[in-house]
């Protein structure tokens, strides 16, 4: 399972070193920067991807790109057309309606399995990393907030999915993860979900005392309410902007 990539300025030096591995670890360093990317909004939706470009910034020949972005196509981020190009995917409004309404069902029945199935050393880890979100609330930069939400947000559901002791639940989630991601950032909203942390946060904290009671019903409940509660996030946010 490929490992997500947070790096920034170094990223075309550390690919020079990687060249001297194998084409196939090459393939996954430029995929892993290249999903990066594009969770984090680098690239807009419907936006065409040059491969000369990334070649040109790593050093790198053709073949490990188009490895890398045949990847990014199974998982649905990029399109390619053979002789004409790449480009990034672009959702329509009902796609992502739909996305978050089927996401929302399925994070729920994880919450409710990890209800179940939780330790009391992973509830304090689950608090743990709810503090960072609050201390996130604080700042006023929404550069910061933004991004810190994305990583942060990742590692609390990420906390739920270890509590329901299921692989093949965390697994398959991760990659739902990824495409909302993807969704969020794609929008062509500044900052995205930035004005709705406080929100955010305070769902977070019903599926957290759900998970505490042991409440299966209830963290299923409360899990879907915060998924499919994105849409609404998303469509405020995208009228701001444009008010």
């Amino acid at each position: 399972m490929s490992t997500a990539y947070t790096g920034t300025g170094s990223e075309a030096a550390a690919l020079l070193e990687q060249s001297r591995i194998s084409g196939a670890r090459l393939s996954s360093a430029l995929y892993d920067i290249l999903k990066s990317r594009l969770l984090e909004g680098r690239y807009g939706a419907g936006e065409k991807i040059v491969v000369e470009a990334i070649r040109q910034e790593f050093g790198v020949s053709k073949q490990p790109i188009m490895d890398a972005l045949r990847r990014l196509s199974s998982d649905k981020l990029v399109h390619i057309v053979p002789q004409v190009g790449c480009e990034v995917v672009e959702y329509s409004e009902r796609e992502v309606e739909d996305f978050y309404t089927l996401f929302g069902g399925f994070e729920g029945t994880i919450a409710a399995v990890a209800a179940d199935r939780r330790t009391e050393a992973q509830l304090l880890e689950l608090d743990l990393i709810s503090s960072r979100v609050d201390a996130l609330a604080e700042s006023s930069d929404p550069v910061v907030r933004a991004h810190g939400y994305r990583v942060h947000n990742r590692e609390f559901h990420a906390a739920i999915h270890t509590m329901a002791h299921s692989r093949i639940m965390a697994e398959t989630s991760q990659r739902m993860w990824d495409l909302s991601d993807f969704l969020i950032n794609t929008t062509g909203i500044t900052n995205p979900l930035s004005s709705a942390l406080p929100d955010r946060q305070h769902d977070h904290r019903e599926i957290t005392e759900a998970l505490r009671n042991r409440d299966a019903a209830g963290a299923r409940a409360a899990m879907e309410r915060h998924i499919v509660g994105t849409i609404a996030v998303i469509r405020n946010e995208s009228a701001s902007a444009v008010s």
